[in-house]
């Protein structure tokens, strides 16, 4: 098993933790895993993205052309990595400020709507682990437990007491997982 994935969206959505969270928790299970970020000197608010690769096999490159799975959070995104999913791949993504939503025929579709989950939780912060539990509930390639401990991996220990909240955001996303 081999999944190449795009995560794409605007600094400040937690595009490159949700990439960390998942290559942690891959790394966990003894899978190979690569992380690969990249965005522009204005990060928050400019565009990011993350190419994350979780493997049983030896990854030979971590640069991608095409993605088994594009986890889109932004119009800009949309533009630039849908015709980069593989035929036959995966698109997930936040309707929240899409104006052109994807029109591919031969991919997997999936919306979730974790703006607004977020948003009904109280804390904007677990955006990007509503989208993750989505993700996740299409692709489970990671057991939850080695999310759990990706987590807390990635959060620094002052906001431990937060972990809660996160694991509930990833059980909305995935009970909030729509095919499009």
């Amino acid at each position: 098993m081999t999944e190449e994935i795009i995560i794409a969206g605007f600094g400040g959505q937690g595009v490159l933790s949700m990439g960390k969270i998942l290559t942690y928790s891959g790394l966990m299970q003894g899978q190979e895993v690569s992380w690969m970020p990249s965005y522009g000197p204005e990060m928050r608010g400019g565009t990011s993205n993350v190419t994350a690769i979780i493997s049983d096999e030896r990854i030979s490159s971590p640069i991608l052309t095409q993605y088994d799975t594009a986890i889109i959070l932004n119009q800009q995104s949309m533009d630039k990595f849908e015709s980069m999913v593989k035929k036959g791949g995966t698109l997930l993504y936040d309707p929240n400020g899409i104006t052109r939503h994807p029109e591919r025929t031969d991919i997997n579709i999936y919306k979730v709507e974790a703006t607004k989950i977020a948003t009904e939780m109280g804390n904007a912060k677990v955006f990007n682990m509503v989208v993750l539990g989505a993700y996740l509930k299409i692709k489970p390639i990671v057991k939850m437990e080695n999310v759990v401990k990706g987590l807390k991996k990635s959060i620094p220990a002052r906001n431990h007491k937060l972990l809660p909240l996160n694991e509930e955001a990833i059980g909305k996303g995935m009970n909030a997982l729509e095919k499009a």
